[in-house]
């Protein structure tokens, strides 16, 4: 747990509310250990719906998941370790370790190397994409976060949640370019490919862009209503941005303007949001109810909540296949909590030990 710092003791607390109203999202207990309802495994309105289930075990929490599509790997964060699953195979293929606190994973094909924000290291790990053997570190500011690699810049930049600033690394060389100073806590960021990252802040609601090249913020907006943005995505050809919100919204943004044009409903709990350019989805995983939040868009200031199909309690982060349009998410089962103590009057529920799955949905 604490490997994951400040990021995954909100992450479990929001799984112990959601296990507090277990009844409201379809989980009962036998026993000692938590019975959650079956995802969907026919379509809805959406397509949707459970392909396959991947029992991975091991123990620790998770945070973010990055796709590489072209050789079918998905990379899963594991407290000290990132885990490389086969998704063809269901096998795991692979391992970076020595992450400690990993957060996310970004790829830069066309350079043949990943990278790895350690949160409690406060470092990046830099791989060989195609051996996965590590080949460097670069420095970063107090708990790497999420992070993003920009084709325009060919840059990596590290949003960095307790010093409230962004780190840019050189992804050639490993060298760091900078640092930004944020001014508030940075969530999930995107790059746009034209020499721009987007982030959300946190503790402001608000939505910053980044001059990739000059290393400059270049605008500052609300976020209102949204409330603590997390999860973020984005549609480069219509230019508009997705991030999910605490108050169960998804805050459709102007990447050019910053106005607000939609906030269509979603699930509770969300922590991560993507968007398909081939079928105008944006997706929403929500953690606390266990869903999907399926929203099409019909113009780019025109949407509607497709469906929220039914996914797992704590299935909170996920990654798109643009190749496939398979949506995958992780997750495990809870037990109770342990008895409570004078330092932990309210401790947070246990993973039942090796029952971390990955979930497979398609249409």
């Amino acid at each position: 747990m604490s490997s994951h710092g400040t990021r995954n003791l909100i992450s479990i607390a929001q799984l112990a509310a959601a296990l507090a109203v277990a009844v409201v999202v379809g989980v009962c207990w036998s026993h000692s250990r938590p019975v959650l309802a079956a995802p969907a495994d026919a379509p809805g309105p959406s397509g949707y719906h459970l392909l396959k289930k991947f029992n991975l075990g091991g123990e620790g929490f998770w945070d973010y998941l990055e796709i590489d599509s072209p050789s079918h790997r998905l990379f899963v964060s594991r407290g000290t370790k990132v885990v490389v699953l086969n998704v063809s195979t269901g096998r795991v293929v692979g391992e970076i370790p020595n992450t400690a606190g990993v957060h996310g994973v970004a790829l830069a094909p066309a350079l043949g190397r990943g990278f790895t924000s350690n949160g409690a290291a406060g470092t990046v790990s830099i791989f060989d994409l195609k051996t996965l053997k590590v080949i460097g570190e670069a420095p970063a500011g107090k708990n790497p976060d999420a992070i993003v690699y920009d084709p325009a810049s060919r840059r990596v930049f590290t949003m960095n949640g307790r010093s409230g600033d962004s780190t840019a690394i050189d992804a050639a060389t490993g060298k760091v370019a900078g640092t930004i100073p944020l001014g508030g806590k940075p969530e999930y960021a995107v790059a746009d490919g034209a020499g721009h990252v987007y982030v959300n802040l946190e503790d402001k609601s608000e939505e910053l862009r980044i001059d990739s090249r000059t290393l400059a913020v270049t605008a500052r907006w609300s976020l209102a209503p949204c409330e603590s943005p997390s999860g973020l995505a984005m549609d480069v050809k219509h230019r508009r941005l997705f991030a999910g919100c605490e108050n169960k919204m998804m805050a459709v943004v102007d990447a050019n303007t910053g106005k607000v044009v939609a906030t269509p409903p979603i699930g509770e709990g969300v922590d991560a949001n993507r968007f398909d350019p081939a079928t105008q989805y944006a997706f929403a995983s929500n953690g606390r109810s266990g869903t999907l939040t399926v929203v099409h868009e019909d113009a780019p200031d025109k949407y509607r909540v497709v469906e929220n199909v039914p996914t797992q309690v704590g299935a909170r982060t996920m990654a798109l296949d643009p190749r496939t349009h398979d949506v995958y998410l992780v997750t495990a089962s809870f037990g109770p909590p342990p008895p409570p103590t004078p330092e932990h009057p309210h401790p947070f529920p246990t993973l039942v030990p090796n029952s971390f799955v990955v979930l497979v949905f398609g249409r």
